[in-house]
């Protein structure tokens, strides 16, 4: 358990839940976000600690003011589409972004009306229609944008959302382009990396999306039996842009899961020692500045791994889920 945090988790079928006691106990959340539901991305506000967002498939967006306690629809009209990622802008609260399958919505009125943008994604791909996987705006210039697709690759945009760029291809086939995680690397000199977690491993850039260099990392004995792991979500420690987190496995949903860590920037990875062996692929973590020393972590198959220092020792939650597709930590009230 994580004294003194708030767990939020959404899952395939089954909706949002939430513990406020560091993972003891969770709550379902059974009114206006469907209990039954798919709930694939949240986010907590980096406005406000206690405003969580929350998006269900062909049901809209939610929010919460009371770190996932009581919830309230904000659209409920957008396309009756699979939405995936959701965002708000580091430096406006009003604006929000929604990623569906295959859409990209914004909102200048803090989401009470959203506005489809044109982003040029392809209408097909290898798995049909492309997922807007991640979206990630630059902190320190709210104006660039970059978006994660599965399957097709990355897409910036320079003026805030109005005119998109396609990047080009990340590698030499079409599921090098399958973006399963994207985030920012702030760096000293006041530029940024930008991360990438792909099937082939993790792909970075220092000149935004114009050339990548690639990192795998170890198979896995049983599963899938591929020589590398298969990489979802990717973290960078909020404050310690060296540390950064990678969530895998030997395939999707897996058979079996890991957490790679560096300390150094990149330079060297380990794999965290996990108190039990993962029952499928890591595919989504969480941190909050206000609680430097906390991470939770999320398996496909349901499983929840806790560290309270810094991702140097894990426990495991007695608490399981169904299919879980994103967490979220934020202090306790």
């Amino acid at each position: 358990m994580l004294e003194g945090a708030t767990i939020g988790v959404g899952t395939v079928g089954a909706g949002a839940w939430f513990s406020f006691d560091g993972g003891d106990r969770f709550r379902h959340v059974y009114k206006h976000i469907n209990p039954e539901g798919n709930v694939r991305a949240m986010t907590v506000s980096p406005h406000d600690p206690n405003r969580v967002y929350a998006v269900s498939d062909r049901a809209g967006l939610f929010t919460s003011a009371d770190r996932g306690y009581r919830w309230e629809p904000v659209n409920v009209d957008l396309p009756a589409q699979e939405l995936w990622s959701v965002a708000v802008d580091p430096v406006d609260p009003q604006r929000l972004f929604v990623g569906g399958r295959p859409g990209l919505f914004r909102s200048e009125d803090g989401g009470a009306t959203f506005a489809e943008l044109p982003t040029g994604l392809l209408p097909e791909c290898p798995i049909g229609t492309p997922r807007l996987t991640n979206i990630v705006i630059d902190p320190t210039d709210n104006s660039r944008i970059w978006l994660g697709v599965e399957v097709d690759g990355v897409y910036h945009s320079a003026d805030g959302g109005d005119s998109w760029t396609h990047l080009g291809p990340l590698g030499e086939t079409p599921f090098h382009d399958d973006i399963h995680g994207l985030t920012l690397r702030p760096a000293a000199d006041g530029t940024s990396q930008l991360l990438a977690g792909t099937p082939y491993g993790l792909a970075t850039s220092d000149d935004q999306g114009g050339s990548w260099s690639w990192r795998s990392f170890d198979g896995f004995d049983k599963g899938s039996g591929n020589p590398y792991a298969y990489c979802r979500g990717v973290f960078v420690w909020p404050g310690r842009p060296d540390t950064m987190l990678v969530g895998c496995g030997d395939y999707i949903p897996g058979r079996v899961g890991a957490i790679e860590i560096t300390r150094d920037g990149g330079a060297s990875w380990e794999r965290a020692e996990l108190p039990v062996e993962p029952n499928s692929t890591v595919y989504w973590m969480a941190t909050h500045a206000e609680l430097p020393e906390m991470v939770v972590a999320a398996t496909v198959f349901g499983q929840v791994f806790t560290s309270a220092d810094s991702g140097r020792t894990w426990d495991k939650l007695d608490r399981e889920f169904g299919e879980i597709r994103t967490v979220t930590l934020t202090p306790a009230g």
